[in-house]
């Protein structure tokens, strides 16, 4: 799947995320508050990445939309 690599996949099955099925269930934003739970340095381009996946695109191509939603979400959930 589009933006998911050997490092993410591998922190996605730590926080009981095993396919894309079960990323499309959980959605990006839980998926990423899971995985700030393994990975201190969770970023918003991973958030991007997670969202993409989802959609089946590369995260750089995301409407402009949701990528300002994807950011305030994450300004929030980390406390910016």
């Amino acid at each position: 799947m589009p933006n998911i690599g050997k490092t993410l996949a591998e922190k996605l099955r730590l926080v009981g995320i095993e396919s894309i099925q079960d990323l499309k269930s959980v959605g990006s934003e839980n998926a990423f508050i899971r995985l700030m739970t393994v990975d201190e340095g969770a970023c918003l381009n991973m958030l991007c990445a997670l969202e993409g996946a989802i959609q089946g695109v590369r995260w750089h191509s995301l409407n402009a939309g949701k990528k300002l939603e994807l950011k305030q979400f994450y300004d929030q959930v980390k406390g910016c």
